[in-house]
């Protein structure tokens, strides 16, 4: 029997790098007015500045499969707690404005390709039963990093400490990741498709309780899972046998996005405002939306392997679907002040499904040979659509209000309800190996 205490503890382990991806994404928030006035920065660079670690996170995401094959997992979440620990540093004592974002991007990097190398990395050493919640210990990291970069921010403005001490707060658990990162195994998985090291293979999963009848049985399983589509040669990712994993990750991911999920997190004092509320409330509001999220992740986490990724899909959309079109239809009749409940009820429907699901899903999907590229598609898809929606809301919302902003994300999941209805497979209680056996085409 697998040992719970160790997947657990490497599980959570390598989850910090999503706890670090959410601190790194939202830490800028107490320091971004500051720096303005103090580099006398124009509101373009300013922008630029803020943003710069959000193109960052789209190379990142697209380049971190790379090492992610030829270093492995675990050697890839190495650098990048590395990464993390040199943005936090640089960016805490940078003297000047292009210094400080060119941290913020190496701090982007980080970011990008922890969202490839860690739930993949934890799919790969996870049980079918428990691979779910495992791997959305990520997401509920990420959730819980965000909400204490806020506290941090919070607590060292009170102390009367400066945008400096906010920034480099993050060395901390950078470092302690960069330290976990040395006692947690190689991937079997890894070692096996790209380094035919059984032996090392079997030595890992024999130290998480595997019996040797079981490690037989995985081995051959891992070895029988290597596709070819020429004599000699490895399928590649864009091969035709992979088409079907490929379609799900990049709709999935698509759909994750055009949720709007980011337009609210991003602007969420804004929307508010534009309901009449002032602006104390308004951040009252938005602090509440990040709550919400982190109850409703946990128990996205706590459920996913019992009802399943596409039960929790469904339930999902349906709930968008009804809280995106009563928001609508709220901001198109000026019923402003039914709109925060509205949101609340958005961001725990959306944490308890997409939330909880989307990193979960995607490193299930791909065959063990290109999961690596595949997550960095999905990863990348995720990340530049993020980067359009962010970019385009507030000026879309200016033109032509709320109401038919909120009515493209309200169709946008009926889309989705469609696809998780028709196309989207159950992916529980299911090994990684017989789920490539299912999608990869013959």
């Amino acid at each position: 029997m697998v040992s719970q205490r160790r997947l657990v503890g490497w599980s959570l382990a390598v989850a910090l790098g999503g706890f670090l991806f959410g601190f790194d994404t939202a830490v800028i928030s107490g320091a971004e007015q500051e720096i303005q006035t103090l580099w006398g920065l124009s509101d373009a660079l300013h922008g630029f500045a803020v943003a710069v670690a959000l193109y960052g996170t789209v190379i990142g995401a697209l380049f971190g499969g790379i090492p992610a094959d030829r270093l492995g997992r675990r050697s890839t979440l190495q650098i990048i707690g590395v990464l993390y620990l040199v943005s936090a540093v640089g960016s805490a004592l940078a003297p000047e404005v292009v210094s400080f974002m060119v941290f913020r991007f190496i701090g982007g990097l980080g970011v990008g390709a922890s969202s490839v190398a860690a739930p993949m990395y934890i799919s790969e050493i996870a049980p079918p039963d428990r691979r779910g919640r495992l791997v959305a210990l990520f997401q509920f990291n990420i959730v819980l990093g965000i909400l204490l970069a806020y506290v941090s921010n919070y607590v060292l403005g009170t102390l009367g400490l400066d945008w400096r001490w906010m920034m480099g707060v993050e060395a901390v658990p950078a470092l302690a990741f960069v330290y976990f990162m040395t006692w947690v195994p190689i991937s079997p998985r890894w070692l096996v498709v790209q380094k035919g090291r059984v032996d090392d293979a079997r030595a890992v999963l024999a130290r998480v309780g595997w019996s040797p009848d079981e490690i037989d049985r995985q081995i051959a399983e891992i070895q029988a899972s290597v596709v070819t589509d020429a004599p000699g040669r490895r399928a590649g990712l864009f091969s035709p046998q992979f088409r079907r994993p490929v379609v799900l990750a990049v709709l999935f991911a698509f759909f994750n996005q055009l949720s709007g999920i980011n337009a609210i997190i991003y602007y969420a004092p804004r929307i508010f405002e534009m309901t009449g509320l002032g602006g104390s409330a308004a951040l009252l509001s938005s602090a509440g939306i990040g709550l919400v999220n982190l109850i409703f992740t946990m128990l996205g986490l706590v459920v996913i392997d019992r009802f399943g990724r596409r039960s929790l899909m469904l339930v999902g959309s349906v709930g968008l679907i009804a809280a995106l079109a009563s928001t609508a239809w709220a901001f198109s009749t000026e019923t402003f002040a039914i709109v925060p409940a509205l949101l609340f009820v958005y961001i725990a429907f959306f944490a308890l499904s997409q939330g909880a699901v989307i990193w979960v899903f995607i490193s299930e999907i791909f065959p063990n040979q290109v999961r690596a590229g595949g997550q960095s598609l999905g990863s990348f898809t995720h990340w530049i659509l993020a980067a359009v929606v962010a970019n385009v809301f507030p000026i879309v919302a200016a033109r032509v209000g709320g109401g038919p902003v909120f009515a493209v994300f309200c169709g946008m999941m009926v889309l989705q309800l469609l696809f998780v209805w028709f196309v989207m497979p159950e992916t529980k209680n299911t090994s990684l190996e017989a789920l490539e056996h299912d999608l990869v085409v013959p």
